[in-house]
């Protein structure tokens, strides 16, 4: 495999694309600049759930971290895969459960993991990377009221007098065109067994994140992704720095939009003569 570089574009409408729970669910952002804010962590997310969800735990599709998941309990499995006792593991049989871990779990072979644990299966250093994903431009939470007709408890129904409405609060951002930038390292795929498979699951999955994964916070509709730009090397050592690449992407509001609400209302727009010879630009979405 060589090596790939690429940018992912996602909006939301009417939605909350990565809350903060240190800030009572607010949508993130950075308090300097304004601009919205999601988190590397949510997107990988979305990939297990869509690896999840389409692949049903084929073999080698499983998912380590995922809901309910003890993950030493995922460990015990190598090791009773490999008829071996985790408390007397030497360290070629840790080095062994550590490839069966990255044989079996998609996810660790992707974006790698530390099972330093009392079951010690190794660490593994994942070949995909993702950035933090930035909105382009600054965005406003938008604070919503909402009623629900019923009580938890019978002694909250005593305090409401028989009226068993109780008041909440929904946030959501009105619009947001969101950037992340991704990395695809060959070296490490090789240690980790990530193959061309994988990296077009990975793909199909940026493609299809969100249509899967509707919530209250994310209704039908309100999150899409609008951009899956893939810069694919000739080389593993890669043709050009990355930053270049990523540089030879823009995104700026129309002129005539003073308040986006669409993803229409931006141009995106790929400098190809930025582009050297040995990369070869894919537009997935």
């Amino acid at each position: 495999m060589n090596r790939y570089d690429f940018i992912y574009l996602f909006d939301a409408t009417d939605a909350n694309p990565n809350g903060d729970p240190d800030a009572g669910n607010l949508p993130r952002l950075d308090p300097e600049t304004g601009q919205g804010l999601a988190t590397d962590v949510m997107l990988k997310r979305k990939i297990r759930n869509f690896v999840q969800l389409t692949k049903n735990e084929a073999p080698g599709h499983d998912i380590y971290i995922k809901e309910k998941a003890i993950l030493n309990h995922q460990h015990g499995r190598a090791y009773t895969a490999l008829e071996s006792d985790p408390k007397k593991a030497k360290q070629a049989e840790r080095d062994q459960a550590r490839e069966w871990m990255c044989k079996n779990f998609y996810d660790i072979r992707t974006f790698g993991a530390v099972m330093t644990t009392e079951v010690n299966c190794g660490q593994v250093r994942g070949p995909v990377q993702l950035s933090f994903a930035r909105s382009v431009d600054r965005i406003v939470t938008a604070e919503h009221a909402v009623t629900r007709m019923a009580v938890t408890t019978e002694k909250e129904a005593e305090k409401q007098s028989g009226d068993n409405r109780t008041m909440g609060r929904k946030f959501t951002v009105p619009y947001a065109l969101y950037r992340t930038h991704g990395f695809i390292n060959p070296f490490l795929a090789a240690q980790t067994g990530f193959s061309d498979a994988d990296r077009e699951l990975l793909f199909a999955a940026l493609i299809n994140a969100f249509q899967f994964d509707q919530s209250a916070a994310r209704p039908a509709g309100s999150m899409n992704p609008r951009g899956l730009i893939v810069f694919e090397h000739n080389s593993q050592l890669g043709n050009a720095p990355s930053h270049k690449l990523l540089e030879a992407v823009t995104i700026t509001r129309k002129p005539t939009v003073e308040v986006p609400r669409a993803f229409t209302d931006y141009d995106v727009t790929l400098d190809e003569s930025a582009i050297p010879s040995g990369v070869t630009v894919h537009r997935l979405i």
